[in-house]
């Protein structure tokens, strides 16, 4: 018997070791990864950028360790638009590789993106495209390529802009679950996917005027840079051009080539004037970029808002935002950036739908605070609505894309009613001891009465109110003004300037150019905030967090499906008096 403990603790002891040295290897192993990706290449004579384009496009560098290490693709607005800049000046980089996938992005952000390729072949340089498989606005971006290569079973996706929203009032019904909404606004429909079953005029409306908007920018963007017939372009688009043979969409003049992957490397080794037997000097985003020095003397800051508007920092797990504006983290930022003499002018970036009422109460305060030290211009990306209209417009200036989503001006509150699914479908029993009528309110055991529901109405009432009142003192209009342009209503960019909702079209260099006017500086830099993780946090968080490696997952693997999923997990958690868009449509 004393033979057999001493085996026992000697084998459990094995495998408790053989875990340490095991945990001890793979950590090694992550630091080794770790230390690889952050060094850069050295930039060679007759590179070439390889930019690609696959993926879904956020707005700055989310870089994490683990979706590297499992496989999840990034791509950021920020690090694209620097890399593109610096190939430019470069004398070392002849010209860019677009390597197009399935892209996904804001209009907003592919059209700065476009601009700045454009701007690239100014220099004399060139630009390559190939892919196997086109989304319409990889496409999009591709059309601003010297040429464009297709695989000879390749395709392209050219069939117009559309998509389906979902409606749970039905479902959730079936549980004995339903959503009470007070909300104030025709247009302000984000409650819709709640108590609805169909999508209202008021939300086809808008959601039809600012698909048509964007469908025509692409199809404008592409007739120009294509040489093809506007009309034509809405043709193919009708038949589904993207079901045909590969030879036709060579016919139509979209693509310049179908070629095999091995034979695109010769068209660039050509383009280089290399021999087929030399290798490619390929240089990534990462490589151009390099690693920047934190900014110490007088510039301007870039300041990334973008995400959903919350309050406080909610863990991140699964079906949560990768990123979020976090009101009180927010706050602090730009008040740090009022007490820094270093910075000159603060560009805000905007890339929201809205959120918490109150956390944008919040920051629209502390911008105000902010631009009695210095100037403040917003930039808007992809969307700058509800919420993320509320926190820019008291800003000195507003640039817009015009094909961002702004606007949205409404407040509503979305109240879970669970009262059915505890008492009828579970047969849970409540009983009430009060001291007032409405002492209990919200509480599980029964619906709201009819009482209830006007105080709730009444309070999305005051908020609506105060929205339209710091619109209108931001932008310098009257409330009765504003009413006339809000109502909840979406706008996109081309809109909202004729509305006085922004000043200037345009994008994020724009914008930081508006500022140094404002600061009356000649001479600038700018440098981004809030700074990134560096690789170590990265790796720390990534590490300790096995909820992020599983949402990562399941965004590759739900696709579309992962926003709804999202909504209805990401309701219990939401503040209940929101200033949010109905939802924001990705191209792809």
């Amino acid at each position: 018997m004393k033979d057999f403990f001493k085996n026992v603790f000697a084998t459990m002891l094995g495998v408790f070791l053989f875990g340490v040295a095991m945990t001890v290897f793979g950590f090694i192993c992550i630091i080794g990864i770790a230390a690889s990706t952050s060094a850069t290449k050295k930039i060679e004579k007759n590179s070439v950028l390889v930019l690609k384009l696959d993926g879904n496009m956020s707005e700055r560098d989310e870089n994490n360790l683990m979706d590297e290490l499992n496989g999840v693709a990034s791509l950021s607005f920020e690090s694209t638009m620097k890399a593109i800049k610096k190939a430019k000046d470069n004398d070392k980089v002849a010209g860019i590789y677009l390597e197009v996938g399935q892209l996904g992005a804001d209009l907003a952000q592919a059209e700065e993106i476009e601009k700045a390729l454009l701007d690239f072949k100014k220099s004399g340089k060139w630009i390559i495209a190939y892919g196997e498989s086109y989304s319409t606005l990889g496409y999009y971006l591709a059309s601003a390529a010297n040429k464009i290569y297709m695989n000879k079973e390749g395709m392209l996706d050219w069939a117009g802009l559309g998509g389906e929203k979902v409606y749970y009032k039905n479902l959730f019904a079936k549980f004995g679950v339903r959503y009470i909404t007070t909300k104030v606004g025709k247009y302000k429909s984000a409650v819709e996917q709640m108590t609805a079953d169909n999508i209202s005029d008021a939300d086809r409306e808008q959601t039809q005027r600012y698909l048509n908007g964007w469908w025509n920018t692409i199809l404008s963007t592409v007739a120009r840079n294509r040489q093809i017939n506007k009309d034509s372009l809405n043709a193919y688009a009708d038949r589904v051009i993207t079901l045909e043979a590969p030879e036709n969409t060579l016919k139509y003049k979209m693509i310049d080539g179908l070629v095999y992957n091995d034979q695109v490397k010769n068209i660039v080794k050509k383009q280089l004037g290399i021999d087929e037997d030399e290798d490619i000097n390929k240089v990534s985003v990462d490589d151009i970029n390099g690693d920047e020095t934190p900014m110490m003397g007088d510039h301007i800051a870039v300041y990334y808002a973008y995400g959903d508007i919350v309050d406080k920092t909610t863990p991140q797990g699964i079906f949560q935002s990768n990123h979020q504006i976090v009101g009180s983290e927010m706050c602090n930022d730009l008040e740090d950036l009022a007490k820094d003499d270093n910075v000159k002018a603060v560009v805000i970036r905007v890339n929201s739908g809205g959120g918490s009422a109150y956390a944008s109460e919040q920051i629209w305060h502390q911008i105000n605070e902010l631009k009695k030290a210095k100037p403040v211009v917003v930039s808007m990306s992809g969307a700058a609505a509800s919420g993320g209209y509320y926190l820019s417009s008291n800003a000195n200036w507003i640039v817009a894309e015009p094909t961002t989503i702004t606007g949205s001006i409404g407040i509503f509150g979305l109240f879970a009613d669970l009262s059915e699914l505890y008492t009828k479908k579970l047969g849970i029993n409540y009983a009430e001891v009060k001291t007032n009528r409405n002492a209990v309110f919200g509480a599980s055991g029964h619906p709201f009465t009819p009482e209830q529901l006007s105080m709730l109405q009444n309070h999305v009432n005051r908020g609506y109110m105060l929205f339209k009142k710091r619109v209108a003192e931001g932008r310098r209009m009257t409330v009765d003004q504003v009413e006339k342009v809000a109502q909840g209503r979406v706008w996109l960019g081309e809109d909202a300037i004729k509305l006085k909702l922004v000043d200037q079209l345009g994008g994020l260099d724009d914008a930081i150019e508006k500022a140094a006017k404002l600061a009356k500086l000649t001479d600038y830099d700018t440098a981004s905030y809030p700074a990134s993780s560096g690789i170590w946090e990265q790796l720390l968080n990534s590490y300790s967090n096995a909820d992020d490696i599983l949402d990562s997952r399941l965004q590759a693997n739900l696709g579309e499906f992962y926003e709804p999923f999202k909504l209805v997990y990401s309701i219990k958690s939401m503040d209940k008096v929101q200033a949010r868009m109905p939802y924001i449509i990705k191209i792809k």
